[in-house]
């Protein structure tokens, strides 16, 4: 336990001994045609390929990653969720109608439960928000925007069950 932590600290030393003792000098040097700059620590390099000497700070270098191209899109939607002639699609609009039919249902009665605790925005206090009178309007608050939110969500419901085509 004690070798673990002692040798991050006296690494640190070291380094900040070494970086004191004389900061390295780095060059950039940029190709001819255009490309990446590239880094160096060596003065003879450097001096070959007329880099330039990096002044004011450490330089901190990461290697970049290359993005694959993303393949062409197609023209053509996938057929997963193509819209079918026939029976078949007749059956999955029936289906959707039960479900969003049975999802407005659950609303309304949610909304009703919910209407009927908010009392009006006059709950009756429960337990601790008799001596504690902002738990109470907290608990107020929290009932109005979950009838809000209740409310909306019945009214997306309809709004999915009008653009199902119509029942034979």
């Amino acid at each position: 336990m004690k070798n673990t932590l002692l040798l991050p600290l006296v690494s640190l030393l070291l380094a900040g001994a070494a970086g004191s003792a004389g900061a390295q000098q780095v060059y950039r040097c940029v190709s001819a045609n255009g490309g990446a700059p590239e880094y160096i620590n060596n003065a003879k390099d450097a001096q070959n390929r007329n880099c330039k000497l990096l002044s004011g700070g450490n330089v901190t270098v990461m290697q970049g990653t290359v993005v694959p191209k993303a393949p062409a899109r197609t023209a053509t939607p996938p057929s997963g969720g193509a819209r079918a002639d026939g029976p078949e699609q007749r059956a999955r609009d029936s289906d959707s109608r039960a479900i969003l039919e049975a999802e407005l249902k659950k609303a309304e009665a949610r909304l009703a439960e919910q209407q009927k605790e908010y009392n009006n925005g006059e709950p009756e206090k429960q337990g601790i928000e008799g001596r504690n009178y902002q738990r109470y309007l907290d608990r107020v608050a929290e009932l109005k925007d979950s009838i809000a939110r209740s409310q909306s969500d019945i009214a997306g419901l309809k709004r999915e069950i009008s653009r199902l085509p119509a029942q034979n």
